[in-house]
């Protein structure tokens, strides 16, 4: 599935802020497998707004001689830059990481920032940790809301700063409505979203299923999805916090079943006892979104030679214009155990 928008998709931006070779402030992405920064004034991945973004948080900086983040000495106070965008809404998010418990003349800020069309929120993230882990647990409001609102497919959203959200909306209203498509739901199934995050995709398979569980280790992604299903009205769904991998194997032991199981894992895959629990399910089919097809290439050895699955069907679709990466999906039902192979024939 190809992309129609290539352009200024990206609805999230993240740029790091250091200092550069002559020891000033330096802002924009990381150069391949390392940590230099490479200066970024214009990026045609990301939303426009964020060129005057980091302008007026680079000027500000340097008016209140407010020092940029030494990764090496962890000294500084502006470790990232990070913009969330709603793409249906138009709302603009700011969130200034810092290496520090508050932002000095964060008043100055926001008047600055006040000048960027659809700016709703600005918010500063605590991560004084010395970790290459962008974002901090602590969340500290400095103006607006908390969120931004989107829209998927008709479906109204709340995002945090520490949300999971797709980045490509326009490629996830395709992806999740083609997921849901290929579950072939007729409305009287159970469904199971592990790695569920903010809800969104819960959300799609709650309008044609009977009862969707969604799971997610991220506690503030949880608030959201409940927050989500409310806001749209979908009373079907029900969401815990926690992980996957020892959430659901609870779940079974309590006589938890499902239908279908849908999963959409962080690029490391799904947990390797999470699969196995999945199996115990026993669902009718399994659902798999991915954005590492190395890593879904490995679950979907164990699925169909250790689990005995069938894969039914599977594609890909560009959700990254202009990278090297892409969204995958896969889908799967129960098939005959296959004969155990030798080593040398898997290595075949």
């Amino acid at each position: 599935i190809g992309a129609e928008s290539p352009w200024y998709y990206r609805n999230k931006a993240q740029f790091p802020v250091g200092r550069n070779v002559d020891g000033g402030c330096a802002v924009g992405f990381y150069a391949k497998r390392s940590h230099r920064i490479v200066e970024t004034s214009v990026c045609f991945l990301q939303d426009a707004c964020n060129e005057e973004v980091v302008r007026i948080v680079r000027k500000f900086m340097a008016d209140y001689h407010i020092q940029p983040y030494d990764e090496e000495k962890h000294t500084g106070l502006v470790r990232h830059i990070l913009t969330r965008v709603g793409k249906k809404s138009g709302e603009l998010m700011v969130c200034i990481v810092v290496n520090g418990g508050g932002m000095p003349h964060s008043v100055e800020l926001v008047e600055r920032l006040r000048n960027v069309q659809g700016l709703a929120s600005v918010v500063l993230n605590v991560n004084k940790e010395k970790t290459n882990v962008i974002l901090g647990r602590k969340i500290i409001p400095v103006w607006g809301k908390d969120t931004i609102s989107d829209e998927l497919d008709g479906l109204s959203f709340e995002i945090s700063p520490l949300s999971f959200y797709q980045v490509n909306p326009a490629q996830t209203e395709i992806l999740y409505r083609k997921a849901v498509a290929l579950a072939g739901l007729d409305g009287s199934e159970t469904v199971l979203d592990l790695y569920c995050g903010i809800g969104t995709m819960s959300l799609f398979f709650a309008r044609q299923a009977k009862q969707v569980l969604g799971v997610e280790i991220v506690e503030q992604a949880v608030k959201d999805a409940r927050a989500n299903a409310a806001r749209n009205g979908i009373m079907n769904v029900e969401f815990a916090a926690g992980a996957a991998e020892e959430v659901v194997p609870a779940w079974v032991e309590n006589g938890c079943s499902a239908d279908v199981v849908v999963v959409d894992p962080p690029r490391k895959g799904c947990d390797g006892r999470l699969l196995e629990t999945i199996l115990q399910i026993a669902p009718e089919k399994i659902v798999y979104v991915s954005c590492n097809p190395a890593t879904l290439a490995r679950d979907v050895a164990l699925l169909v030679r250790e689990g005995g699955w069938k894969l039914l069907s599977a594609g890909v679709m560009n959700m990254f214009p202009h990278t090297a990466h892409v969204e995958s999906i896969a889908v799967f039902e129960p098939g005959p155990k296959p004969e155990k192979v030798d080593e040398i024939d898997e290595l075949e």
